[in-house]
C-alpha cells in the first residue's frame, strides 16, 4: 500500500491531500495524475515538487489504453480518486462532458485497480488495497428548512453534475458487490480555503470585494449549504483511507450551516477590516441576479458516522476557516493574477515537460 495515486491531485482539493499525504507518510511514494485542465494548477504544489517521495503524472482518466498501462507498469496499492469536472454552472452547458469525465473516467479507474489486484466474486475481499471515491453531498439533492443528509439518504440528483458524480459513486459501489473490489466512498459538503479556482463562491468574491466589483446572488440569496475547511477535508480523507470500513460511506461536513446571503455579509464585515474600510461599504457591492437552473435549495451534512466511528471534527470553526482564507487570498495576489491571466497553464511547460 505504499504506492498511493491521486487522481485530480493538481486541483483544489487534491493538492491540499497531496501536501497532507507527503507530510503525514513520508514512508509513501505519492503519484499525482491529472489531465492539468483549466482547473488544474500545478503552482499550488510548489512547495512539494522537489520532494523524493512525489511524481506527477500528466494524464486523462478518460484514456482507459493510458490508465491500464500505467497501473500495469506502477500497480498503485491505494487510489483517491478526486479527478472530476465539479463546477455546477459549467454542467448546465455542457453536461456531456461530465458524464464522460465523472462516469467513464471512474470506470476506466476502476477497471485497472480490479484487474492489477486481481478482484473477482470469488475471492475475499482484499484488506491491503483500497479504492477511495471522492463525492459530493449534492447527489443527495435538496433538503427542506429540516433535516440532514446522512449515509442513508436516497440519491436525488438535481443537475448534470450531481447526476455525474451520482452515478459514479453507484459504479464504485456495484465494483464492491460485483468484484469484491475494495472501495470506500465519502460524500463531501462545500469546501472552501487556499487555492480554491475562482469560479467558486469564496474565492470569486474575496476577489470581488477587494476590487469593488458586483457580487452577484443566485434568487434571494437564502439557499443554505454546509461549509467544510479544504485542510479538514484532507485530514477526513487520510482518516477514512486508513480506518474506514470498506464498502462503507462516509459523510463529511462542516457542522455548521450557512445561508449563501449571511455568508457573504461575513465575508464584507470582514473584509472591510481588513481594507479599511467603512463598516457596510462592501455589502453595497451585493447584486441580485436571476436563479439557475435546479438549484437546491439547502444541503446539510450529518458527519456523525465519522465522528463517532473514527473520532473525526472539523479543526477550525467556520469563522476561523474564513478568515484563514481571506487572509491566505489577500496575502497571495500573484497567484490569482496567475489565474485570471492563464499564465499558471504554462507551469507544466516550464517545470515538467522537459524532463
Amino acid at each position: 500500500m505504499k504506492k498511493v495515486l491521486i487522481t485530480g491531485g493538481a486541483g483544489f482539493i487534491g493538492s491540499h491531500v497531496v501536501r497532507l499525504f507527503l507530510s503525514n507518510h513520508p514512508d509513501y511514494e505519492i503519484y499525482n495524475l491529472d489531465k492539468l485542465t483549466y482547473a488544474g494548477n500545478l503552482e499550488n504544489l510548489k512547495d512539494v515538487e522537489g520532494n523524493p517521495n512525489y511524481k506527477f503524472i500528466k494524464g486523462d482518466i478518460t484514456d482507459a489504453a493510458f490508465i491500464n498501462t500505467l497501473f500495469d507498469e506502477n500497480k498503485f496499492g491505494v487510489v483517491i480518486h478526486l479527478a472530476a469536472e465539479s463546477h455546477v454552472d459549467r454542467s448546465i452547458s455542457n453536461p456531456l462532458e461530465f458524464v464522460t469525465t465523472n462516469v467513464i473516467g471512474t470506470v476506466n479507474l476502476l477497471n485497472a485497480a480490479k484487474k492489477i489486484w486481481d478482484c473477482n466474486k470469488d475471492k475475499p475481499v482484499r484488506q491491503d488495497r483500497i479504492f477511495y471515491h471522492v463525492s459530493t453531498d449534492e447527489v443527495y439533492g435538496s433538503l427542506g428548512e429540516t433535516g440532514f443528509f446522512t449515509e442513508q439518504t436516497s440519491y436525488d440528483p438535481q443537475s448534470p453534475y450531481s447526476a455525474s458524480k451520482a452515478s459514479s459513486d453507484h459504479f464504485v459501489r456495484a465494483y464492491f458487490n460485483t468484484y469484491n473490489l475494495p472501495v470506500v466512498i465519502s460524500n463531501c459538503s462545500n469546501n472552501y480555503g487556499a487555492n480554491q479556482f475562482p469560479e467558486k463562491l469564496i474565492p470569486l468574491f474575496i476577489h470581488n470585494i477587494r476590487n469593488n466589483k458586483p457580487l452577484p446572488v443566485y434568487g434571494d440569496g437564502k439557499y443554505t449549504r454546509d461549509w467544510l475547511w479544504v485542510v479538514d477535508h484532507a485530514r477526513a480523507i487520510d482518516l477514512i483511507m486508513h480506518k474506514g470500513e470498506l464498502g462503507e460511506t462516509y459523510n463529511i461536513g462542516g457542522f455548521n450551516e450557512w445561508q449563501n446571503i449571511e455568508l457573504i455579509k461575513l465575508m464584507c464585515s470582514i473584509m472591510d477590516k481588513k481594507l479599511a474600510r467603512k463598516p457596510g461599504e462592501s455589502e453595497k457591492l451585493i447584486t441580485y441576479i436571476k436563479d439557475r437552473p435546479g438549484h437546491d435549495r439547502r444541503y446539510a451534512i450529518d458527519a456523525a458516522k465519522l465522528n463517532k466511528n473514527l473520532g473525526w471534527k472539523p479543526s477550525v470553526t467556520f469563522e476561523e476557516g474564513l478568515e484563514k482564507t481571506i487572509d491566505w487570498y489577500l496575502a497571495n495576489e500573484e497567484w490569482l493574477k496567475h489565474l485570471t491571466s492563464g499564465e499558471y497553464q504554462k507551469y507544466y511547460e516550464q517545470q515538467y515537460a522537459a524532463r
